[in-house]
């Protein structure tokens, strides 16, 4: 797939970037995310979109939980397109705008744990993530029964 480029989301992407998250929270490969989620974070994110069409066919999205640490969320690719290194490029775009940001500590919670140790992210565990804890896991259906693993990345 020549014609896919990644940059930063846009508002009119919201709505594919939805889609494509429900489509994957409905297979439990993610968590589900509202609208209101997405255009409040809308900065947070990067997609994968097609240089001759409107179409987002992946997202992730970086979000800043303390000074020293962010979070990887919301990695999401078109079934069509993966296994192509998508997922692990759209993660690299996230790990550098970290380091531009000056925070080097980044983890993720996923139900897909060894995509994210071959990026070099290593276990960890949940306790360990306190910000992440009391923050936003404190408001997840899920809580405080998480099956997501936790891992991290230490740049």
């Amino acid at each position: 797939m020549n014609g896919l480029f990644i940059r930063k989301a846009r508002i009119q992407d919201v709505k594919q970037i939805h889609a494509l998250l429900m489509s994957c929270a409905r297979k439990e490969f993610l968590l589900p995310r509202s609208y209101n989620q997405l255009y409040s974070h809308l900065r947070d994110f990067f997609v994968l979109a097609e240089h001759d069409a409107p179409g987002v066919r992946g997202c992730c999205a970086l979000s800043i939980c303390w000074e020293d640490i962010a979070e990887i969320r919301s990695l999401a690719v078109d079934e069509d397109i993966q296994k192509q290194g998508w997922g692990g490029k759209l993660v690299e775009a996230c790990l550098s705008d970290a380091v531009t940001l000056g925070i080097f500590r980044v983890f993720t919670l996923t139900y897909r744990p060894h995509f994210f140790e071959r990026l070099g992210f290593a276990p960890v565990e949940k306790e360990q993530l306190p910000q992440k804890v009391w923050a936003d896991c404190i408001h997840c259906p899920k809580f405080p029964e998480c099956d997501e693993n936790a891992l991290i990345m230490e740049m």
